[in-house]
């Protein structure tokens, strides 16, 4: 089940995101989360996934902008009832948080447009205990 999910313009985003104990130090003051991205194509239109946008929180508030080209070195092209799916990564320096953003897409027609990314939490369960 999606901890996150968001549909805009036929185009659902579902995350799912979890602690990765092996890459995290939290005696360092160093925590590792992976999330998981389901992207599926329910609109009448193929796109093309051209850029990504993250506002990365801490549990101070502290919040990082990150921008670039497609995920995970890829900007896939979802044809209609297409799906992507892709599992990366996030450091903090608290032991909770949270993510959300929006990719850019590019419609068959050339028209740009955002897909929303909810919100989800990142969170060591030891913290929270």
């Amino acid at each position: 089940m999606p901890e996150s999910s968001a549909t805009t313009r036929g185009i659902r985003v579902d995350v799912v995101s979890s602690f990765a104990v092996e890459q995290s130090a939290p005696e360092q003051g160093r925590w590792f989360f992976l999330y998981q991205i389901t992207i599926l194509n329910r609109s009448d239109r193929t796109v093309q996934l051209m850029a990504r946008e993250w506002r990365i929180t801490n549990a101070e508030g502290r919040m990082e902008l990150v921008r670039g080209p497609g995920v995970i070195g890829q900007q896939p092209v979802l044809r209609p009832s297409e799906g992507f799916q892709y599992v990366s990564g996030c450091p903090l320096d608290t032991p909770v948080g949270s993510m959300a953003g929006a990719y850019q897409m590019m419609d068959e027609l050339g028209e740009a447009f955002d897909v929303e990314i909810a919100a989800f939490a990142l969170a060591d369960p030891m913290a929270l205990n």
